[in-house]
């Protein structure tokens, strides 16, 4: 019994997003080009990476690095269901290859946790800006564990650069590697910042700038459909998904009751 569920996302780093549910079906011995992130939200793995035994089960993250050979299958006859990431080596970089093969299981709840809000934020293709920003946390979490934390540069008046970039280029959306480009600054660096500064990572705040402006249009007098494009969302479900979240109501409640 197999299902699965696989996309490539719009993120740079991620190259592909993978859910499954299996029971009796078990990986041959392989290997892949990029590193694979995997949770467990249900039963036990058990693999062997590099000829050693191991296990992954729910509390725990495992990382399996590329170009190392690994098979997999369920522990128990209940199978699994699981959900992973293929992230490029650009994301970590094959000089930690090794120390996955050493420890490729994290017991750490709070990386399990941004995994999961990860792959909440790559199942709406509309916020780009929070698999982006979800992504540069997980990666830098991922670096303490293999030994290899990024060293970030302190700047003054980072996070408020970001706002001002955020807000000049409405209603379109800069991605994390774009302003982590111009403003000198690692990405995860510049996430913390923000939100250290402002209270909310950079993608809600940008949220909030685009239901802002839809507010503006709809009392206006401009038709739902006219102001999800022009807010910056990628369409009027979208939009209507969002405003209720921030107002508890929908666009067009909120349009009539001016």
């Amino acid at each position: 019994m197999a299902n699965v569920a696989a996309w490539r996302p719009a993120v740079p780093g991620i190259a592909e997003v993978f859910h499954a549910r299996f029971t009796t079906h078990a990986y041959p011995l392989h290997t892949h080009d990029t590193w694979t992130l995997l949770i467990v939200d249900d039963g036990v793995i058990r693999y062997d990476l590099d000829r050693h035994h191991h296990g992954a089960l729910g509390p725990a993250v495992t990382l399996l690095p590329p170009d190392v050979a690994h098979d997999g299958r369920a522990a128990t006859s209940h199978g699994f269901r699981k959900r992973v990431l293929y992230l490029d080596t650009s994301v970590l970089g094959t000089d930690l290859i090794g120390a996955a093969v050493d420890r490729p299981s994290l017991a750490d709840d709070l990386l399990r946790t941004r995994i999961h809000q990860l792959h909440a934020a790559l199942a709406d293709p509309g916020d780009a800006l929070e698999a982006e920003s979800r992504l540069a946390l997980v990666a830098d979490r991922l670096r303490v564990h293999l030994g290899r934390p990024a060293t970030h540069e302190p700047k003054r008046g980072l996070a408020d650069e970001l706002r001002d970039l955020l807000d000049a280029k409405l209603p379109e959306a800069v991605t994390l590697a774009e302003a982590a480009e111009k403003l000198g600054a690692h990405p995860a660096y510049l996430v913390r910042c923000f939100g250290k500064r402002f209270g909310l990572p950079p993608h809600r705040y940008l949220t909030g700038r685009r239901v802002d402006r839809a507010r503006r249009l709809l009392l206006d007098g401009a038709p739902a459909a006219e102001v999800a494009t022009a807010a910056g969302f990628t369409d009027q479900a979208h939009l209507t998904r969002h405003f209720k979240r921030y107002l508890g109501t929908t666009p067009a409640r909120y349009a009539k009751s001016r």
